[in-house]
Formats: C-alpha cells, sequence, structure tokens
C-alpha cells in the first residue's frame, strides 16, 4: 500500500473500506488501539482442492492486516469438513472421504500462501480441539437455541420447503464458534454468507467467557459467468494454480459489467480511466498473471491468447496424448469421449456434453455434431481442440 494508516481510526476505516459489515460499530477501532498485534481469523473447510480468485477476496483483506503487523490464524477446517458448511445450501452437503479432506487441506494452506505472509500466519488445524468430550459438546451446545440456529436464511428457507435439515448442520455454527475460542480470534474475517456464522461466534465466546470478536464480512465475487458467486461446482471460476494462459484467457471472458467489482475486490483499485473495457480487462489479466505467476509470466500468457484467439493459431506448446494404434484391424476405430477423457482429464459423460454442444475440433474445424467414434488414420498427428484453450496431438503408438 502507498501510506500506511497511522491512527487505530485510520486503520479501522482503511481496513473496512470495501468489506459489507465491520461488527460492532466501532469495535475493530477500539481492538486496533489496544497494545500488541490483533489475532485475526479465517476458516477454511478443505471441500475442493483448489482455491479460487473468490477465496483471495477475504486473502487480500488478511494481508492487509499482516501489513498492519498482524497475525493471521489460518484454520484449515479438516474436522468441520467431515459436517460440511450449510452456508448457501439447499441441501445436505454429500461427506468427504478422510483422505480427500486431508489431500484439499495441504494444497489449500500451500496456495493461501500465493497472496499471505507466510511468516505472519498461524496455521491450525480444527481437528486440533474439536474431538471433543461429550461434556465439552453438552457445555458448547448450551451457548445458543434450536431458534437461533433456525433463524438464518439457508435453514429458514429449508424448513419453508420442507427439505431435510441434518443435526450435524445444526451443530456447524457451533463448531466454528468453538474455533474461534480455541485460538482467542479478535477479528474474524468471512464472506457475506458467513455472516451468521461470525456473529454466533460472539456469543459463545461471551459464554466461555472471553472477550468477543470483531466481524468483518466482504463482498462474494460473481463468477466468470457473471451472474452467481464463484464458485467450483458451478465452472465459473480461476483457479489460483490455474496455468497463465488460463487465467489470462478466463478473465477476458468476464462480463463489461463485472469490470469495477473486480478491480476493487481483486487489486483493490478502479479500472485505468480513459481504457476501453477489452483493454481494461487485459490489464487485469495481466495484473492476475503476475499476482500468481510472476512478472515474466503476463507477456506469455497474453501472447499465447492473441497467438489462439487473434490469430488462429496453435499454441508453441501443444501436449500429446498417445493412443494404442490398431492391430490386424482391430481397434482402428477410436471412441471420442474416451480419448478426451485422456486427452484433457474430463469424465467421458463431459466430454460427450462437448461433442454434442459442437465444443471439440480438430485442426481447428468442428467435428460433426453427434460424432462419438472415428477413424484412427483420421487422428493421428492432429490437434484435438476442447473448448477455447485446451489442445493436445493425438499419436497413434505403434509397436515395434
Amino acid at each position: 500500500m502507498a501510506s500506511v494508516p497511522s491512527t487505530p481510526a485510520e486503520q479501522a476505516s482503511w481496513l473496512a473500506r470495501d468489506a459489507v459489515d465491520s461488527l460492532p460499530a466501532g469495535e475493530l477501532e477500539r481492538k486496533l488501539g489496544r497494545e500488541g498485534p490483533l489475532r485475526v481469523k479465517l476458516g477454511i473447510d478443505p471441500t475442493a482442492p483448489d482455491i479460487h480468485l473468490g477465496h483471495t477476496v477475504v486473502l487480500r483483506k488478511l494481508r492487509e492486516f499482516q501489513d498492519l503487523g498482524h497475525l493471521v490464524v489460518l484454520i484449515i477446517g479438516d474436522y468441520t469438513a467431515r459436517v460440511g458448511d450449510p452456508s448457501g445450501r439447499s441441501e445436505i452437503r454429500p461427506a468427504l472421504a478422510a483422505e480427500q479432506i486431508e489431500e484439499n487441506a495441504r494444497t489449500f494452506a500451500e496456495q493461501a500462501f500465493s497472496v499471505l505472509d507466510s511468516d505472519r500466519v498461524e496455521v491450525r488445524r480444527n481437528s486440533e480441539w474439536l474431538e471433543l468430550a461429550m461434556e465439552e459438546l453438552f457445555r458448547l451446545a448450551r451457548t445458543t437455541t434450536v431458534a437461533r440456529i433456525i433463524e438464518r436464511d439457508d435453514f429458514a428457507k429449508r424448513l419453508a420447503a420442507h427439505a431435510p435439515i441434518s443435526i450435524l448442520e445444526l451443530l456447524y455454527p457451533l463448531l466454528q464458534g468453538y474455533d474461534s475460542v480455541a485460538v482467542g480470534a479478535d477479528v474474524e474475517l468471512g464472506g457475506t454468507d458467513q455472516r451468521f456464522n461470525l456473529l454466533l461466534a460472539r456469543d459463545i465466546q461471551r459464554a466461555y467467557g472471553m472477550p468477543e470478536q470483531v466481524v468483518l464480512t466482504m463482498p462474494l465475487l460473481a463468477g466468470t459467468d457473471g451472474v452467481r458467486r464463484m464458485s467450483k461446482s458451478l465452472g465459473n471460476y480461476i483457479g489460483v494454480s490455474d496455468p497463465p494462459e488460463e487465467i489470462y484467457g478466463k478473465t477476458l471472458s468476464v462480463p463489461d459489467s463485472l469490470l469495477a467489482a473486480w478491480y476493487e475486490l481483486l487489486l483493490g483499485a478502479e479500472p485505468p480511466r480513459g481504457l476501453s473495457p477489452r483493454d481494461a480487462k487485459r490489464s487485469l489479466a495481466r495484473a492476475l498473471v503476475t499476482r500468481f505467476h510472476g512478472p515474466h509470466a503476463a507477456p506469455e500468457a497474453e501472447l499465447a491468447f492473441d497467438r489462439i484467439h487473434i490469430r488462429h493459431e496453435l499454441p508453441d506448446r501443444v501436449p500429446t496424448v498417445q493412443w494404442p494404434a490398431p492391430v490386424d484391424g482391430v481397434g482402428s476405430v477410436i471412441h471420442l469421449p474416451a480419448l478426451l477423457a485422456r486427452a484433457f482429464g474430463v469424465s467421458t459423460s463431459q466430454a460427450r456434453r462437448s461433442l454434442a454442444q459442437g465444443a471439440v475440433r480438430l485442426d481447428g474445424q468442428p467435428l460433426p455434431d453427434g460424432s462419438l467414434d472415428l477413424d484412427g488414420a483420421e487422428l493421428d498427428d492432429r490437434v484435438l481442440q476442447l473448448g477455447k484453450r485446451r489442445f493436445a496431438r493425438v499419436k497413434l503408438e505403434r509397436g515395434a
């Protein structure tokens, strides 16, 4: 940042400038005025392996706290992930395997450091304290009422629709609140969908005789479709670990109406004045690629995009997918969904949908509608394209 706010009032105003809520009013300033660094908490349930740009809205705010000398407490919810956060859900989340949670947790922590200063982060897992004895669970459950829990919109809507709500889901806000007790949180951040959980944590801290945390909520980033919040399950996301050309190309696909919000929430700036939406998107795309892949990756990603989408040329490097060559006439016909699954890591059902939608090309030409099988000779040493940015050259493997 250009200049560091000096007084607690200036710091509180600066930190809350793009937040939706800073609750209770005036409390952030009061906490900033005390001696020593604040413990600023963020909990993330590792229900998916990758962090996307939507997550970085809150991570960037955490970095601002770090830049003012405060400590981030990043809680990997390896225990609460077994329950499943009901926020924004109209149905019960499926249970995840312990192995998947563990792998996701490792990836989340690594990717968070693409935004956070790792020297000012305390990484914790809530499995450290959520193996509660029954007596302690009873004590936690006494801190609130059923009426208070079902105040939240998600539960109220599901009750009205006669949709099931599991007892575990009712416990989730209590477990998240207990995290704040366990780590002594002074401030907790989250998206606006977490407002209920964050405020309930204050009640739980008070019940345990602790000072109550400040709640700071950030706007939810709309996805590349321009309508729904960014989510991997909706396919409208940009992952921080995506290749540079993916980040660049997907950013250019964002609707013009999102430019101001994306600049503010991702860069903390306004779109450059005097630039057309097209050029403003290019500037944003370069900034995002630079953030996650370094300054040298941005111009290369831009050149790659222009090569493919402006000049309609192939990328410099096209990966190869190997496929067994026919033997004595056997295997001469190749099943395209299986080939696409191997080449691009999609499921065969996704591959069939892409074929039906005309999203698959061969040497730049759309495959005929409904094509599911092609003769191997028609595919050998030719380039398959899935969507706008994914390419693979088919090579038939011939025995010696």
